[in-house]
């Protein structure tokens, strides 16, 4: 009802239609596209529906919850050549496209390694059961993720502000690694050019206790590896390239070419910014560069542009699958403390590793993908 509210007084008018099943919403013709916003384990049954029936689709990160409804997502949006955007945005910031491109042409030479920095891997939902919410409809909310008693850390009491704790969940979210690192491993997809394939192999830390450390590991001998640090890290021969919202750092043989952290203690970030340290990276380097990266300036109008001239955007399924990908792998490695051979043309484990059952779940009836 809030939010009926709040979109009929922007229109002023009374005419938003508010609904408790998203099978309502895919069913009306009058409706050409959907935007899907809810908890991960609630994203691929909505996102293939309106798929099916010719509807274009906008889908939250990471866009599955596990790696089965990734490669039926991608099938799906490609057999019946609808438009899909995954909301991994930060593809639709300057900063990370140009981080990319200076890693794409060569500027800091051949790529040894990539960090990223998110936080801890899913965890068991172990939450007690508390008093029902009134109005709310906890069987739906569930869907096709295990049953359990009402918590008001999975879906909070009442109109609330922020980002409800599902996501720290395996039966809901994917933890942070799901969260941020859909972000994250997304852009060290984009920079390494594997948007159309993902890594080889996953390697797991040492301690089987570590929520840091897991390696993936690309054909090329390119590791990317999850740890703290400054969000997205490249590391070439010749140099390095750092990147994340609002911070951009470029060392080109061991020259400082760009630098902000937002840090305004830091001497020289005092009278500058991130655009202008990007800019000065382009115009360096960039202005006569061989590769360009898809640019997008805002990613919802991206998404919107693309329905109506049928063509692919920047994250489309492809994008959006193979990151969700990289995220489900690492968890995986984590949650099961496994070196993990993996085929990204056949998306499936090998060399007698992994289980086919973690490319899955077992959905509570009457769900099913």
């Amino acid at each position: 009802n809030d939010a009926k509210q709040k979109v009929d007084k922007f229109y002023n008018n009374n005419n938003c239609a508010a609904c408790n099943d998203f099978r309502e919403i895919i069913a009306r013709p009058d409706i050409d596209a959907v935007c899907i916003a809810t908890p991960d384990h609630w994203h691929a049954i909505p996102t293939l529906a309106p798929l099916r029936c010719g509807k274009e689709v906008y889908c939250e990160k990471p866009l599955t919850h596990n790696i089965h409804e990734a490669v039926e997502v991608m099938k799906a949006a490609q057999r019946h050549k609808r438009v899909l955007q995954t909301g991994s945005m930060q593809r639709s910031m300057t900063e990370f496209r140009v981080a990319c491109e200076l890693v794409r042409n060569g500027v800091i030479g051949q790529i040894e390694k990539v960090e990223c920095s998110f936080g801890d891997p899913g965890r068991p939902c172990d939450l007690a059961e508390e008093k029902m919410e009134p109005g709310l409809d906890w069987n739906l909310w569930c869907g096709p993720a295990p049953w359990r008693g009402y918590s008001s850390v999975l879906s909070p009491r009442g109109v609330h502000q922020g980002f409800p704790a599902w996501r720290d969940f395996r039966e809901y979210g994917s933890g942070a690694v799901g969260d941020w690192g859909a972000h994250h491993l997304d852009i060290a997809q984009w920079g390494l050019g594997m948007d159309e394939s993902g890594p080889v192999e996953v390697i797991p830390p040492g301690d089987p206790k570590a929520k840091r450390g897991a390696k993936l590991v690309y054909a090329s001998g390119i590791t990317v590896e999850h740890k703290d640090g400054f969000g997205v890290h490249f590391f070439g021969k010749g140099g390095e390239v750092r990147v994340n919202r609002g911070k951009f750092v470029v060392i080109v043989g061991g020259e400082t070419i760009a630098s902000f952290n937002d840090d305004k203690s830091k001497k020289g970030e005092e009278d500058t910014n991130c655009a202008a340290e990007v800019r000065k990276a382009q115009s360096r380097y960039l202005a006569n560069a061989p590769v360009k990266l898809y640019v997008s300036h805002q990613h919802i109008s991206d998404f919107i542009a693309c329905v109506k001239g049928r063509k692919k955007p920047i994250t489309n399924e492809q994008v959006g699958a193979r990151s969700a990908i990289c995220c489900h792998l690492i968890n995986q490695s984590y949650y099961h403390h496994a070196h993990l051979k993996w085929n990204p043309a056949q998306f499936k484990f090998t060399s007698g590793t992994g289980d086919s059952k973690w490319l899955t779940r077992d959905y509570r009836k009457p769900w099913t993908v």
